[in-house]
């Protein structure tokens, strides 16, 4: 009996050193989970840069259309024409 008493006891210390550094080692893999998909994403993101900084090195038509699109560029003699839609209610 003294035996038995014994036991629980150890088993129950040991759970309550234990259970508490499980709940931390968890936590710890689900953010490693988490860094894990962040880094997918930035790792794509760095290729569709790396992708986009060679056209604008080596293509030039690429080049011309992100200054016209994007930085609203012209050629000398162009003239911008704007068409906005009339709300009509």
């Amino acid at each position: 009996m003294k035996n038995s008493i014994w036991l629980f006891t150890f088993a129950v210390l040991l759970l309550a050193v234990f259970i508490p550094s499980y709940s931390v080692m968890q936590d710890k893999t689900k953010k490693n989970a988490e860094y894990d998909v962040k880094i997918e994403e930035l790792t794509a993101k760095k290729e569709d840069l790396r992708q986009e900084r060679y056209l604008l090195e080596k293509d030039p038509t690429y080049l011309e259309r992100v200054a016209r699109e994007k930085m609203g560029l012209v050629k000398e003699g162009e003239v911008i024409v704007e068409i906005t839609p009339e709300l009509t209610e």
